[in-house]
């Protein structure tokens, strides 16, 4: 993933409110923060650091590579993604979030510009924004150079290992089997059943294995 990750700039995040900016002294519940490529790209995932925004929506702008005179067009290819589940409170106000382009409404590709459009309706906080905002393309590499070394080494499939070279003979690992089975059948018929003392050797005692009480 991170080697795809595609070079481009993030803008100052724009304020969307109702009056005059300077003169107007209310908080504004809603930013803009454009990201533009150098070239178009097809999206993979858009990741970020939040910092007390709500809800996030993304919109895309698009080229048809079919038609290169025509115009860009603006889609929205996500509405309202949550980020905190209570804008009041401070759950999910500093996580990473991560969309991929399984998430999104149409195809994410050949995209020039993102537009993230950023909600906190609540008044406890005085900023909220989006930082390490990061991109990432669909990887265009073969997917054979991405096979382990290791996977190279094994047995090819049209050489298959010869399971029976290394085997013993059947018949003569039975003929020991039966050898051993009956070995053991005679120990156990002929094993005394006469009690050994601890410390008796040859029917006496040695002196230097008792100690004294």
């Amino acid at each position: 993933m991170c080697d795809n990750i595609v070079a481009c700039t993030v803008k100052t995040p724009v304020a969307l409110q109702i009056g005059d900016v300077k003169t107007d002294t209310a908080r504004p519940g809603v930013f803009v923060i454009d990201v533009t490529f150098p070239h178009s790209v097809n999206l993979q995932e858009i990741s970020f650091k939040n910092y007390y925004t709500a809800f996030v929506m993304v919109r895309l702008q698009k080229v048809d590579p079919e038609s290169p005179e025509s115009a860009a067009q603006w889609v929205t290819c996500l509405r309202n993604r949550c980020l905190m589940p209570s804008p009041h409170t401070e759950e999910g106000s500093q996580d990473y979030f991560s969309i991929y382009r399984q998430q999104m409404l149409m195809e994410p590709d050949n995209v020039t510009s993102i537009r993230l459009i950023l909600r906190q309706p609540s008044s406890v906080w005085l900023n909220f924004f989006l930082e390490d905002i990061k991109i990432t393309e669909c990887g265009t590499e073969n997917s054979e150079k991405n096979i382990p070394s290791w996977f190279s080494n094994l047995t090819p499939e049209e050489q298959p290992m010869n399971l029976q070279a290394g085997l013993p003979d059947p018949e003569k690992v039975s003929s020991s089997i039966q050898q051993m089975w009956a070995l053991t059948e005679v120990m156990q018929t002929n094993q005394t059943s006469a009690r050994v003392g601890r410390f008796d050797v040859d029917g006496c005692y040695d002196i230097n294995l008792l100690s004294y009480t």
